[in-house]
């Protein structure tokens, strides 16, 4: 199904929204991978993203709704209806209350509460993405998640907006409400944070920044980690016999332990690899394709399967797929 030109119109005479045809989602994603949207949408303000969403919406078209593409696969063929993105990146904040929209950069973010001396997200330094999407993933490092201190979230799923407390966000780890209803767009977040001292906050970021920069350099085409961890507790008990403790941080069991231990490190699958250092990274060589990524995500969860009977769960998204493969 393509776009009706009067849909693209309209959507085009909304103020502050830029709509532009066949543009190649590949220069959206962290992959560097995906072919062209039929029509591509930026909003930089809450107001005209709600009516593009809206008119999407009811134009009977394919939509979809992205950040800033850091944790998505798009296919190889694109997706043949309208990507919105929202661009509105506010941040502000009354005492230790501290308001985000969902546009926002992550590290923006980060930042702004090291610089203000807001302690809570400083271990979230270097994770690329957008506020809404780490929201969304429930994101988080060393321990922490964003939902430790969110306390509302703006949705737009209807009208009028709606704003849910975090318990009605269902968060877990890397999951939320979200995920389950994916028509439940996030526009902004309200967050509580500890007063500290800036320096020190920016000490912890520091150091904690220059561990993940050795990890996934900013040059490099990938989404982070490919694969969530597994919670121990919830393990076959046969399972856990095998992990070592050694490997076990805040009660979970690293994907990359099960990953390492069926031949992960070093495979390749066309311009797609896996990092030798690192089991659960994957990330594109140059010319690697969907195609080829899929085809690997694929062969990495069947061997664990095969060997562990476990069924490793993406970070990852899709869009552009009427079925991914597993």
């Amino acid at each position: 199904m393509t776009v009706r030109k009067e849909i693209v119109d309209r959507l085009a005479s909304i103020p502050n929204v830029s709509v532009s045809e066949g543009v190649a989602l590949s220069r959206h994603t962290r992959f560097g991978i995906g072919g062209p949207a039929a029509v591509f949408l930026e909003a930089v303000d809450e107001e005209a993203f709600t009516e593009a969403f809206r008119m999407a919406q009811s134009s009977g078209a394919a939509y979809s709704v992205i950040g800033d593409g850091t944790n998505l696969i798009v296919s190889d063929e694109g997706f043949d209806g309208i990507v919105l993105r929202q661009a509105a990146k506010a941040i502000y904040h009354e005492g230790a209350t501290v308001r985000a929209q969902a546009g926002a950069e992550l590290q923006a973010l980060v930042d702004y509460c090291i610089d203000h001396g807001l302690q809570g997200l400083e271990t979230m330094t270097g994770i690329p993405g957008s506020v809404g999407a780490a929201v969304y993933g429930n994101a988080g490092a060393y321990g922490h998640s964003i939902d430790e201190r969110v306390r509302r979230v703006r949705v737009l799923d209807g009208w009028p907006i709606r704003s849910l407390r975090a318990s009605e966000c269902r968060f877990r780890y890397r999951e939320s409400v979200f995920k389950e209803h994916k028509d439940w767009i996030i526009l902004d977040v309200e967050l509580v944070m500890t007063p500290a001292y800036a320096a020190e906050l920016h000490q912890t970021a520091d150091e904690i920044f220059k561990i993940r920069l050795a990890k996934y350099p900013p040059t490099m085409k990938c989404a982070g980690s490919i694969f969530k961890n597994l919670i121990l507790a919830e393990l076959p008990e046969s399972v856990r016999e095998q992990i070592p403790e050694r490997v076990v941080r805040e009660g979970k069991a690293p994907s990359a332990y099960f990953l390492e231990q069926v031949g992960a490190k070093g495979m390749r699958n066309g311009g797609i690899h896996v990092a030798d250092y690192h089991a659960n990274l994957i990330y594109n060589a140059g010319d690697g394709t969907a195609r080829e990524l899929c085809e690997l995500i694929g062969e990495l969860k069947s061997r664990v399967r095969t060997q562990f009977g476990l069924e490793l769960e993406e970070e990852v998204q899709y869009v552009g797929f009427s079925v991914v493969g597993s």
